[in-house]
């Protein structure tokens, strides 16, 4: 399997087993629609072994970890289990150790299919395949989503707490007698007792990101239009208002995005997300083809576009503007090459909005430069506080393969 494919289950029982040099420790989540668990019981690991129709099974460091699905006991309103690995080596990154799952009949143990995610770096914890119920049958999708901040990462990102205990007590640094006049105090640190066990003691929860900087000033050509005269064109940091006539223009859009492999190039396997943004630019969630739907089905993805071979948009991804909540006044849409080929190796990269009743394209922004990244920040939805939203051609490069490295630098880009 390749990333982002997907085969049907031909059976009601699978086993997924996670192979690598090292050990790893496998884990299983059961999530709902909007893509949480309901309750940390939803957590299936080696402390926590079996859940409603999922199990683990450890290998004893002699075989691989692993995850068995009986979809026929999965309760009603689970609709995906992804299965997770992390290196047993706390730290330790997946870099050189790429992992293999094995998606196995659960009853004769024969193979239905393998996955290799490619390319891996920094990664220290992998959602690797995913059981998803899609139109009433149970299918398999390769994800190999990483995360750098391990284990918790995964775990707080599907909703699971992971509890982090106060510090112990520290003495406090005795003040030293005030003279009168004083000169400038030394800067004290207080030294913090390491954190204490957690539901898992290899969940750490990552650190709390540092505030966003203030935004940067609009580049020179920077300008807002409007959509009076009809569809327009974007430059690189051009706005456009989405009212006509001083009237809001629509509720229901659909970003369509696409490209083409450079001249003689080879197929090339882009991934278009978006990121959802509240007002303080807090990450609130993102949309990807390892999570198609978001913010109560507000914002869903059209799936996985492999080779970008074909006309029209390769990815389309449809946002209710009238349904979105309240806290999400801002939506970064970005392309990332999870393979790792550069944009230099891309033509034709483009991005439009369209208005998803009628099908009329509202406004183009086609992507004239490319540098040699493997992330792209294409355009922005910002809510104003008339309510309405404007609309910001970007084409900033960013070196990402995936999603997840996208969130910092677009909230840095609000």
């Amino acid at each position: 399997m390749t990333p982002g494919s997907n085969i049907p289950l031909p059976v009601t029982r699978v086993t997924v087993d996670v192979s690598a040099p090292v050990r790893l420790d496998v884990s299983g989540l059961l999530l709902t629609a909007d893509g949480k668990v309901r309750s940390d019981d939803d957590f299936i690991f080696y402390n926590q072994p079996s859940g409603p129709g999922v199990t683990y099974r450890s290998g004893g460091g002699t075989s691989p970890d692993a995850i068995t699905v009986d979809t026929a006991a999965v309760p009603p309103g689970i609709e995906k289990i992804v299965v997770t690995a992390s290196p047993d080596a706390a730290g330790q990154t997946f870099q050189g150790i790429e992992p293999t799952a094995t998606i196995r009949n659960a009853d004769d143990a024969s193979v239905l299919a393998t996955f290799t995610p490619p390319q891996l770096g920094t990664e220290t914890a992998l959602v690797v395949v995913e059981i998803y119920l899609r139109n009433g049958a149970w299918k398999a999708r390769a994800v190999g989503q990483g995360y750098a901040n391990g284990l918790a990462g995964i775990a707080t990102d599907f909703g699971v707490t992971v509890e982090e205990p106060a510090p112990a007590a520290a003495p406090a640094p005795v003040a030293p007698p005030q003279p009168v006049a004083p000169p400038p105090a030394p800067t004290v640190q207080t030294p913090v007792a390491p954190p204490g066990p957690a539901m898992d003691p290899r969940l750490t929860p990552p650190p709390a990101p540092a505030a966003p900087p203030a935004p940067p000033a609009p580049a020179p050509g920077s300008g807002k239009i409007n959509l009076d005269k009809g569809r327009v064109s974007l430059q690189k940091n051009q706005t456009v208002s989405l009212v006509k006539g001083g009237r809001p223009l629509l509720s229901q859009v659909k970003m369509g995005l696409g490209w083409e492999p450079a001249y003689r190039g080879k197929d090339i396997d882009l991934d278009a997300s978006v990121i959802a943004y509240g007002p303080q630019r807090n990450h609130i969630d993102s949309c990807y083809f390892g999570k198609l739907s978001i913010v109560g089905g507000a914002i869903k993805h059209s799936g996985d576009n492999l080779t970008g071979e074909g006309g029209g948009d390769d990815e389309v991804i449809v946002v209710d503007l009238g349904r979105l909540p309240q806290e999400v006044t801002g939506l970064v849409f970005t392309v990332n090459s999870f393979s790792g080929q550069k944009f230099t190796e891309v033509a034709k990269a483009y991005c439009r909005l369209i208005d998803a009743a009628s099908g009329e394209e509202l406004v183009r922004f086609d992507l004239t430069n490319a540098e040699a990244q493997t992330g792209v920040m294409m355009a922005k939805l910002i809510k104003q506080f008339s309510g309405e939203w404007e609309m910001t051609a970007m084409g900033d490069f960013v070196k990402s393969r995936t999603v997840r490295g996208m969130v910092k630098p677009a909230a840095q880009a609000l």
